[in-house]
This record gives structure tokens, sequence and C-alpha cells, in this order.
């Protein structure tokens, strides 16, 4: 009898129904939409920090660099013309540690073994400076820093090739080339530069070529300087055969090349030093503890977590998280609780109009419980109807803003000790100011999102039966027949 009556009467008041349901609906596919898209920045987000960091990594050690002036200067470079020629061909190139000061290897080691940690990984980056071309009789010294590669320095902009520096004492023609390179463990590569890149072409590193003479490069690095996997790249002298191609996941990459840890300190002359320490957490819950652990333990170093690099990110991405988490939320608050109400009004008052088919039926015997299930029964249904609609059109909205996929700019700003292994440095001279990224935004469903839909739409309807139930429970036979006259 319950599910005959409640069918019929469903059916005779559609329009009724329909106008229920659509108002919850809005609700739902509000919430479904600013969940998905809240979901999307986080994504986004991880992706940055991913390519900042590369998988697996939870935070990285390094030691600030030097103070301007405590260093050795500005690189140099001389060129003399031989014989009794006025011009001479030459070539000279400097190897110079990238944006930090350098850690012994050792501090791997002790940072491997601290509580909470369950594995860590060093890398060497480095700035490669090539001059070459015609020179008279003079000196070629450098100025304003070596050449770099766009704002991120290790990986920005692919390493372009910038002329910088002058020549006292001769006129010249030459060219400056700029590279960044990153030494990396082959034997522990689930962690390190490599890690925010995919092999597209080739291999990686194999285990056991900790001093081979091979390199991967860097996609963007090998179309501007036309490398391929065969092909050979010369650093300070030493000539390596490119065994691999990557391209970064997001961003830009690490470096424009990457070769084994014990080449970089060999070419750099930083034998068993280090720049970055890639430090991965036996416990993802427990990273604050393992930050503080090692920054006391391990004097003189700076940790950056990614919680301390997602705090430097700005820009579109940023600000349309903060409308997503914030505005996002409470306006979703708001409709849902304006469609609570609404819905309860509506079924509250259309037992008021029902007042002469519910007395006629408490005449006939029909108890207030019995009344108040079909009034309760009735709103119920109409609230998953409303779940439905609106989860239909929370997907719509998600899959729209999917297929659109409009893109945020991420600026990243350096947060003073340093930023995931040199990619925030713009060259020895220490940190650059910020570094720019393009993302995608997606709003991926998760399973959970459609399960809060159904719980809000199942309360939804509840909360419009107990209006209706309430109204219900308090007719009396006698309200009929004062209907009827």
């Amino acid at each position: 009898m319950f599910f005959t009556y409640l069918r019929r009467e469903l059916r005779r008041r559609r329009k009724a129904a329909l106008v229920v349901a659509s108002g919850l609906a809005l609700g739902i596919a509000l919430v479904i939409i600013v969940s998905s898209v809240s979901s999307g920045m986080s994504k986004a987000q991880d992706k940055v920090l991913e390519s900042l960091y590369g998988l697996g990594t939870d935070m990285t050690v390094t030691k600030a660099a030097a103070a301007p002036g405590s260093g050795s200067g500005r690189p140099k470079f001389e060129f003399d013309a031989k014989g009794n020629d006025d011009d001479s061909n030459q070539s000279s190139d400097r190897v110079l540690v990238q944006g930090f000061q350098t850690l012994a290897s050792s501090t791997v080691d002790t940072i491997g073994k601290q509580d909470g940690v369950a594995d860590a990984v060093g890398g060497l980056s480095l700035n490669v400076m090539k001059v070459d071309g015609q020179f008279k009789r003079g000196e070629f010294r450098q100025e304003g820093g070596p050449a770099q590669g766009g704002p991120s320095g290790p990986g920005g902009e692919g390493g372009s090739t910038q002329p910088q520096g002058e020549v006292r004492g001769g006129g010249a023609s030459f060219d400056v080339n700029s590279c960044t390179v990153y030494g990396t463990d082959v034997t522990e590569q689930a962690l390190g530069p490599l890690t925010s890149s995919k092999i597209t072409k080739g291999r990686t590193f194999k285990a056991s070529e900790t001093d081979a003479e091979v390199a991967v490069v860097d996609s963007a690095y090998a179309k501007e300087k036309k490398l391929a996997v065969g092909k050979t790249v010369t650093i300070h002298g030493t000539e390596f055969t490119i065994v691999g191609v990557s391209t970064a996941d997001s961003g830009d990459a690490a470096a424009n090349l990457y070769i084994p840890l014990k080449q970089a300190q060999t070419l750099a002359d930083s034998k068993n030093k280090v720049t970055t320490v890639y430090v991965k957490a036996s416990d993802s819950q427990q990273i604050d503890h393992v930050k503080s652990t090692i920054q006391k333990n391990v004097s003189g170093t700076t940790v950056t977590t990614s919680a301390d690099l997602a705090d430097t990110v700005s820009g579109s991405l940023s600000t349309a998280s903060d409308l997503a988490s914030s505005v996002g939320k409470w306006l979703s608050i708001v409709v849902l609780t304006a469609a609570f109400l609404v819905a309860g009004l509506l079924t509250s008052s259309a037992v008021s109009r029902r007042v002469r088919e519910f007395g006629t039926l408490k005449a006939l015997g029909w108890k207030s419980g019995r009344v108040t299930r079909q009034v309760v029964g009735e709103a119920l249904v109409n609230g998953l109807l409303g779940g439905v609609l609106g989860i239909a059109v929370g997907l719509a909205g998600a899959y729209v803003v999917t297929t659109i996929s409009p893109t945020l700019t991420a600026e990243l700003g350096s947060s003073g000790g340093g930023m995931g292994g040199g990619r925030f440095m713009g060259g020895p001279g220490g940190p650059s100011a910020s570094r720019t990224l393009d993302v995608a935004l997606t709003a991926p469903v998760s399973l959970s999102t459609i399960l809060i839909a159904v719980a809000l739409a199942v309360a939804g309807g509840l909360i419009a039966g107990a209006f209706g139930g309430w109204r219900a429970s308090r007719l009396r036979p006698a309200d009929a027949l004062r209907r009827v006259e």
C-alpha cells in the first residue's frame, strides 16, 4: 500500500516534485563542481611541486650560497693569440657549482641515518660556460655572472645561449654558450633530479655506470642543439655519449644534461661534494619531525619540504585555489542550506494543500505515524531524484572544465634557503627571484565526491520530509471537514 500510494502521488504531483528536486540538484551540483575543481587545483599544485622535487622526494637538504663578495669573484677567461698571428681561433670553458655551497658526500650518509629517513641521495648541480671564437691578444672577462638558463637556472628555458662578456686589450668575435649539468647518483635513481622527467628515447643510466662518460639530455635542449641518442657532447674536454633523452613531466627540466655524479664531481673539481641531498621520509605524516631532526643533527644546512615550496606558489593557480577552497566552499554551504530550506518549505506547503486528503485518510483510520511516513517517503524520493539530477549536472560541469582545461600560471618564488636542488637557482651568484610555470586545470571527480552527493541528496530528502511530516502530524480529521466547508 505504501509504495502504491507513493507512486500514485509522485506521478500526480510531478511538477511540484521536479521543483523540489531541482532546488536540491542545484546545491548538489555546485558541491560536486567545487569539490572537483578544488581537487584539480590540488593536483595542479602537486604537479608543480613534482616538477621541482621529482617523484618520491619529501624534502631537500642544501647549504645556502655564500654571500656576494665572499667567493673568488667572477669567472675569468684568458685568451692569448698564438705565434705572430693577430687573430687566433680559441675556445675555453668553465664548470661552476650552481647556486649552493657544496656539502661533503658523507652528509648524504649522515642524513640517511636520521630517524624517520627512508632514503637519501646526493646530486651536484653545475653550470658550464664555453667561450669560443676569434680573439686578438688580450683578456676576456665575463661580466654579470654566467649566462642564465631562464629564471629557474638549471632547468630554465632549456638553458638558452646568451653571449655575455667583453675583451680587454684587443678586439674579438666570439660566442658564449651556457648549459646546466646535473650530477646524478646512478645507483639510486628512485630519488634525485631525473625523477621529475621521463625517458622518452634511449635509456636511463645503468647502476654500473658510476664513472662512465655517458649522459642523458633534456628533450628541449636536445632539440635546440640538435642532439640525439648516440651523439656526443663535450664538457670541459671530456666527451660524453648520449644514451637517452628525457622529457620533463611538468614545467622545466632540472638540467640540460645529466651525467654520473662522480663525473660531475671530477669536472667541477669537487671530489666527494654534492649541492643537494634528496630525502624520502619513511612516513609522510612525520615530515615535520624528520625536518626538525635533520636541522638539529646536521648543522649548517637548510631543509626544504614540499609544504615550504607550496607556500611560495602564487599567481593565478594560487588565486583560483583560494577561491575554490574559501569562496567556493562557503557558496556551496549557502546554496545547500537554501536548497534544503526551500525543499522543506515547499514540502510543508504541499502538505498544507493536501489537508483534505490527509484529514480524510485519518478519518478512515490512518494514524499520524503512517501519514508522516508517507510524506517522508515522498520527500526522500524527491531528494534522491534531486541527487541524480545534481550528480548529472555536476559531472557535466566537471567534464566541461576538464575539456576546456584553462591554463593557470604558477609563480614560484624563493623561500630563502634554496629550493628543490637548484631548480630555482639563477647562477652561482645566488637564487633568482621567481620562476613561472603554466599548468592546465582539470576537474577530476572522485568516488568519495559522488558518495557525498548521494548523502546530501538523502539528507535533503529527510530534511524536507521532516518539515512535511511535522505539518502532517498536526492534522486532525476535523481539518478535512473545515476545508470542505
